[in-house]
């Protein structure tokens, strides 16, 4: 529980401090500690939704793990759920200024733009835009971008696709409508928007599944909503009536596990890997695993670090060395040795020795890359000084740049269906 602190002036000291040093640094050189502890710090959550929609949960249940970690009581934490990706984040956020809350985060990359406008009219209150990537380049020090590494937990989350995947095939369980026309297994991915923290995802699941079977295709299909239980699902649908085996998602319902779980039985051979949630509670014959984030790593991260009066990173963004990632359990249905290979793989990641977008792995028209340009200043033509080159030393460096994934190359072997 939260101490007393025994004279007013300590306090009105305390707050002042606070305010001062809550704008977000560079880097996290040169923080400070003022040898103080706001315990009585509090903080403000706006939602994309509630904890109904997976990606939500995650973010409730990583607030909440946070806040008894670090002793925070429940009247420390306002709630605003369902917030919509229009004005009315602006308003939460206002509200949640006039109550008192002097760290703000917020879940959807399309409530950024209003959580900066709310930056700028507040400067004394500290406001994380999860998934954004303006907190650099808005010029105010009071915003700041987070994210995990979640393209790790997706490309594990593929080795155990390609585990099952591998398995079907020494069963001789497959036909030749799961084969396209060059002999590639074809399996499928549910996207909510051809946005690169989608486009990031998918690839890394692919690459997943290609380092245990090389001959896969994937086919995207989007359904430009992050939540739609019943798009989703229809999704899914199309994806295996052309054959697909695997259904992967980036989205944020059970629609497509739940469509798995459904053509499953009615004899199709297919299965699923989920995104935030086991999935395991719709899909329990189909459902070999989700990648998910543990958003606890970085909310008792960024609230310790305010309660102590020190700055936040602009950008921060960890994955397995860490622990800010994961995959959930895995289900029956998957392949025997796939607790060992994945063992073995988040090992390799976390001792440096595999890169996910490691470019000897992959190609874009027939040809290995070299060079990509990553555009941090959101002009979207690659030319200022500002933009950086994001390969180096052998692979494409997701996530270093800013917290916010840039991967957004079409690489060989996946079609989107439905981009535009």
């Amino acid at each position: 529980m939260s101490r007393k602190v025994l004279s007013v002036l300590l306090v009105v000291a305390m707050v002042f401090c606070m305010f001062a040093l809550s704008a977000c640094a560079d880097t996290d050189d040169g923080n400070k500690d003022n040898g103080e502890t706001n315990e009585d710090i509090k903080i403000g959550a706006i939602l994309l939704g509630d904890e109904n929609e997976g990606y939500t949960a995650a973010h409730i249940d990583g607030i909440k793990k946070a806040a008894k970690n670090l002793n925070l009581k429940e009247d420390q934490i306002v709630w605003r759920y369902n917030v919509p990706e229009d004005e009315s984040c602006l308003d939460a956020a206002m509200e949640l200024v006039d109550a008192g809350c002097e760290l703000i985060f917020s879940n959807s990359f399309g409530h950024q733009t209003y959580m900066q406008q709310a930056a700028s009219e507040v400067p004394d209150v500290t406001f994380v835009a999860m998934t954004g990537d303006t907190a650099v380049t808005s010029g105010l020090d009071n915003l700041c971008n987070a994210f995990t590494k979640i393209y790790e937990g997706r490309y594990v989350s593929g080795v155990v696709a390609g585990m099952k995947l591998a398995e079907l095939v020494k069963e001789e369980k497959l036909t030749k409508d799961n084969y396209d026309a060059d002999g590639n297994i074809l399996i499928g991915y549910v996207g909510a928007y051809p946005y690169a923290e989608v486009v990031s995802g998918y690839t890394a699941f692919f690459l997943g599944i290609q380092s245990v079977v090389e001959n896969v295709a994937m086919q995207v299909q989007f359904t430009n909503e992050w939540f739609n239980i019943t798009a989703e699902g229809e999704a899914a649908n199309k994806l295996m009536a052309n054959g697909c085996v695997i259904i992967g998602q980036h989205a944020d319902s059970t629609g497509a596990p739940s469509a798995v779980q459904a053509a499953h039985e009615r004899g199709t051979i297919a299965y699923s890997v989920g995104y935030n949630i086991d999935m395991q509670s719709v899909a329990p014959d189909v459902a070999l695993t989700s990648a998910t984030n543990n958003w606890a790593v970085y909310y008792e991260y960024a609230i310790s670090t305010m309660q102590k009066g020190e700055t936040l990173p602009k950008n921060w963004a960890e994955g397995y060395e860490k622990d800010a990632v994961a995959i959930t359990e895995l289900s029956a249905a998957c392949a025997a040795g796939t607790a060992e290979k994945v063992e073995e793989v988040i090992d390799a990641i976390k001792a440096g020795e595999l890169h996910v977008f490691d470019i000897t792995k992959f190609t874009v028209d027939g040809k290995q890359i070299d060079s990509c340009v990553v555009d941090l200043n959101n002009n979207f033509e690659n030319t200022d000084p500002e933009d950086k080159e994001a390969v180096w030393d052998g692979y494409f460096h997701e996530s270093e740049l800013r917290s916010a994934p840039s991967f957004s190359l079409n690489i060989d072997g996946i079609k989107k269906l439905n981009a535009d």
